[in-house]
């Protein structure tokens, strides 16, 4: 990730399921609603499902999508998004103020903000949350275990001696502390940086920088996978692995809102997991879910007619949300081993691929745009993807490149697995797509495999594969975040050795040394020109082909007030609320 979540949404088969029970009514209607200032509503459950099981909710080692969205609502870090337009605001920290160097930053913590009740505690009552935790938070992001992959993505060449202190940690716990970490009092810290960085609070926004106590490392040191305590809105009940997620309310949550109303108002959050776009659709209508994220693409032409046009149907009732997001959809090729460490290969599959076909016909239009530019979305401010020359399809073109490689008429092309994940049958219908293209323009044979999600990210880090359906997911707003992508530094030269996230294992020290320019760059506007002129030279590399920039669609129940809609699905569920049926 750098500077962002990156969260590898490469897209997997699940598991399932929920009960398909009886008919039920709508959550606003079988539930007690206490009224709030504001005409806001206390009470109901929130029932919402996600197409994949979570990964890892340790902040250390959140990479992927899923586990990001369930760990926002039980963790905080200093800083957080707003979740309609992506500001950076404060979270834990009150105040906070930078020198004129530009170089260290001081911060004041929020008072009050205590941590969820938890056995990993004393008599399991929880405890005020300080900068001690900040720096211990801080200081095992900077340490080198199994359970940390976002070291690179926050700290590495940013924070005064986290290098040394990472590079020594290898060999056990450091003698000595961290140079660019200093706890000034109770509620006070300050960090150092090696230099000027544009987007430090950006990056402490981020789920790698959840604050949480060091008693629930030591209870449960691994475990943290599934047993997370923090200071967010919600607590982690209940986990039913592959099946179910509960967070209940946090009764003791420092946080109220404009009107004065004490946060969060649900009283829980009931998480499903059911891989088939199609039950989960099913499950929605019949009232027994609140929101469906991601359509099946079969149904979107339906939707679209009913819910913008009023025409009276079964969709008519819901209230759609669409809107451009931070994902760009991409097959990642393996650079660095067999037939794909050929640039000339890799062009030649970029130019055989008809983008526009798969979004038009396969996907149904439920796209922002097909993948023509760079592998950064169209959704930035200040940043112009349309200047990035990409690829679309020219099949002489990518004939010429396939003969230049040594396959005229694709003789000799070996057979290539593709690995992908399901997610409710829509990565199936454009791998098909996509491997019947490449028989079609270029004779390769194409074999589609497809993994559980876990599996599949195994792979992906290790370089076991040699053609990847893949995705990344924002999880802040920068250009950055998704060129990280292709950043060399922490590449491995042994295969099966884990590289996250360059899982194409792209290496070129031209497009390394942009990034770092960018990185040090004292303006957003100033990093993102250098970020550009890097894109562009991966681009003309073809490490992975880009294949469309999505668009969220998602049908919302019309008591569902106050769900937050914007391109990182980024989502702070403390404000929303179930609106009294009376009041419909």
């Amino acid at each position: 990730m750098k500077a962002n979540l990156h969260y590898l949404v490469i897209v997997m088969i699940g598991f399932l399921l929920v009960s398909c029970g009886g008919e039920k009514k709508g959550n606003s209607e079988s539930s007690v609603l206490t009224k709030a200032e504001g005409d806001r509503y206390y009470g109901g459950i929130l029932r919402i499902n996600e197409s994949e099981y979570i990964k890892n909710l340790f902040p250390h080692n959140i990479t992927d999508a899923y586990s990001y969205r369930v760990a926002s609502q039980v963790y905080e870090g200093l800083f957080k998004f707003d979740d309609t337009t992506l500001v950076v605001t404060e979270g834990l920290v009150e105040a906070f103020e930078v020198d004129d160097t530009g170089t260290e930053y001081t911060f004041k913590l929020h008072e009050g903000v205590y941590f969820h009740d938890d056995e990993c505690f004393p008599g399991g009552k929880g405890r005020e949350m300080t900068a001690e935790d900040v720096a211990y938070c801080f200081t095992r992001l900077c340490t080198k275990h199994p359970n940390n992959q976002n070291f690179p993505a926050i700290f590495q060449g940013v924070l005064k001696g986290a290098d040394k202190y990472y590079n020594a940690s290898a060999n056990g716990t450091p003698d000595f502390d961290i140079d660019g970490i200093d706890v000034v009092d109770k509620y006070t810290i300050k960090l150092s940086l090696t230099a000027p960085n544009a987007l430090l609070t950006t990056n402490l926004a981020r789920p790698a920088c959840f604050i949480y106590p060091k008693e629930a490392e030591d209870t449960y040191g691994i475990d943290m996978r599934i047993k997370a305590v923090g200071t967010g809105p919600f607590v982690l009940s209940n986990v039913e692995e592959n099946i179910s997620i509960i967070l209940n309310k946090n009764e003791n949550y420092w946080r109220k809102d404009g009107f004065g109303n004490q946060l969060p108002f649900l009283e829980a959050v009931s998480i499903q997991f059911i891989n088939n776009k199609k039950t989960e659709l099913f499950e929605f209508k019949k009232g027994n879910l609140d929101m469906i994220y991601r359509l099946p693409t079969e149904f979107i032409i339906q939707i679209l007619e009913e819910t913008s046009t009023g025409a009276n149907g079964e969709y008519s009732q819901f209230e759609l949300q669409r809107s451009p997001e931070m994902m760009t959809h991409f097959i990642s090729l393996m650079n660095q081993r067999g037939v794909f460490s050929n640039i000339n290969v890799r062009k030649a599959l970029n130019y055989a691929i008809d983008r526009s076909k798969i979004l038009d016909f396969v996907l149904n239009g439920e796209g922002f745009e097909s993948g023509k530019y760079g592998i950064t979305p169209m959704v930035f401010q200040n940043y112009d993807v349309t200047k990035i020359n990409g690829y679309t399809l020219n099949i002489d073109s990518a004939r010429y490149y396939l003969a230049q490689a040594g396959y005229p008429e694709g003789r000799g092309f070996p057979k290539i697995e593709f690995y992908l994940n399901s997610e409710g049958e829509r990565n199936t219908l454009v791998a098909t797509e996509i491997q019947k293209q490449l028989k079609d323009h270029l004779n390769i044979d194409v074999e589609l495999v497809i993994l559980p999600f876990a599996q599949l990210l195994d792979k992906a880090y290790k370089g076991e594969y040699n053609m990847m359906r893949a995705g990344w997911v924002s999880d802040y707003p920068s250009p950055e975040n998704f060129l990280w992508l292709f950043y060399s530094k922490d590449v491995p030269n042994s295969p099966g050795e884990v590289s996250y996230p360059n899982i194409a294992r792209y290496i070129n020290r031209d497009f390394d040394a942009l990034y770092q320019e960018a990185l040090r760059s004292k303006s957003v506007e100033e990093a993102n020109q250098v970020f550009q002129r890097a894109e562009q030279l991966m681009m003309h590399d073809a490490p992975v082909i880009i294949l469309w920039y999505d668009e969220g669609y998602r049908l919302i129940q019309s008591y569902v007030k106050n769900f937050p809609n914007n391109p990182m699905q980024y989502r702070d569920l403390s404000d929303v609320y179930l609106q009294d049926a009376k009041a419909l």
